[in-house]
């Protein structure tokens, strides 16, 4: 069931969002795209007529408890969020602070249809992350339709995100249209992409992006491998690679992709030279070197030149592109030419016809810090639920709507 599709007219809606955004310590926004992102959906539903419930976790308050044990309201409260929510959404935000039911329910019933009430932050009841089924039931009790919007949590079993779904018929249910985007887009890559099809693929470990490879090496052309995990690869063809990070546990590991990319046609592009430094440091003294001859004491923190051409002409011919992982330690201005760079290139194909997909929460940083997010496809709110879709684990919130 679609947004498009639900009966909204004089309904109450609960919808959950990813209003996890980043406060400095004056508790002030310092980057609002989770919440811009999701406005289309909030206008959508008031336009509707709705009156709207929203709710978001921020944070995880349940990590940082103060020394008495109790949560930090004060660094964690979605209060921060009402005045500038208020500010997207040209309408006066109430907030209730409590997941008391009778002042939830109170101030449902204080609110006028086509109005917003913003609900504290969910992870601040106990039962949240644990999927507590009366919690989800109350929640459930204010509103006669259920959308989801949270992509970024919908890898999570928590009771805002899935068990309160099943409070509601399939009539009475449904994605969000950030989350309708997101789903669409994933699928478009995994199910019958145009080729070449090039998954980028960077980040410090192949422990984290072993099962992404092996889904991707059966719908890609190509595989572009950056990032510290390159040496791990690289040391399991026979390369020095000095003190570069490399796992030298999932060397095998390594060996085996490889060869499984041999078999199903895929070409696995590893960086021939690589910029590397002394030090783990800005400041390190930097040289140039083949990928697989870096010396000890120095390490690997970017591709080098000769791989940033290669990988340009790769992504430049490519149909499709899905980008997960940066190529260096991009936030070093000295080691991030080749994440800059592929960014740049992505953005390129884009602009030729190609469709791009960034997933990942080091890749979106690096496609908004380039100023580029607006030239490429889709830019996944999602890091490790588009993670998880793209590995082809089923995910607990999408689940929660279709079934």
């Amino acid at each position: 069931m679609y947004l498009q599709d639900l009966e909204l007219k004089n309904n109450t809606v609960l919808l959950r969002v990813d209003f996890n955004v980043p406060l400095n310590d004056k508790y002030e926004i310092t980057d609002d795209t989770r919440m811009q992102r999701a406005i289309p959906t909030l206008k959508f539903l008031i336009e509707k007529g709705c009156k709207l419930i929203i709710m978001s976790h921020l944070g995880r308050p349940q990590k940082m408890l103060k020394d008495d044990g109790t949560v930090n309201v004060e660094k964690f409260t979605l209060k921060h969020l009402v005045s500038h929510l208020s500010d997207l959404t040209g309408i006066n935000t109430a907030f209730c602070p409590s997941h008391d039911i009778n002042e939830m329910s109170a101030a449902t019933k204080d609110l006028g249809f086509g109005e917003i009430l913003l609900l504290e932050n969910t992870r601040f009841h106990k039962g949240e992350t644990k999927g507590d089924e009366h919690f989800a039931k109350d929640l459930a009790s204010l509103a006669d339709v259920f959308v989801n919007d949270a992509f970024g949590t919908a890898h999570r079993a928590h009771s805002s995100t899935t068990i309160v779904a099943r409070y509601f018929d399939n009539m009475h249910k449904s994605f969000g249209l950030l989350m309708e985007a997101e789903i669409k887009n994933a699928n478009r890559v995994l199910n019958g992409a145009e080729s070449p099809v090039t998954a980028i693929i960077g980040g410090a470990k192949v422990s984290d992006k072993i099962k992404l490879i092996e889904k991707l090496l059966d719908i890609s052309d190509n595989i572009i491998i950056g990032g510290g995990m390159a040496y791990t690869f690289k040391k399991a063809l026979g390369g020095e690679v000095g003190n570069s990070l490399c796992e030298d546990d999932y060397l095998d590991l390594a060996k085996t992709l490889i060869e499984k990319a041999a078999i199903a046609n895929t070409k696995i592009c590893l960086p021939e030279d690589s910029v590397s430094a002394d030090a783990f440091s800005n400041d390190a003294n930097i040289k140039v070197c083949n990928s697989d001859a870096i010396e000890d004491g120095w390490m690997g923190l970017d591709i080098g030149p000769k791989a940033i051409e290669f990988y340009s002409k790769v992504i430049s011919d490519s149909k499709t592109i899905l980008w997960n992982g940066p190529m260096g330690v991009f936030e070093m201005s000295n080691f991030s030419k080749g994440t800059f760079t592929v960014a740049q290139e992505v953005a390129n194909a884009t602009q030729k016809g190609a469709f791009s997909l960034i997933g990942g929460g080091d890749s979106v940083a690096a496609i908004n810090k380039a100023k580029l997010s607006d030239k490429v496809s889709h830019v996944s709110t999602g890091g490790g639920a588009m993670l998880e879709f793209l590995e082809g684990k089923p995910l607990p919130g999408i689940r929660a709507i279709t079934s």
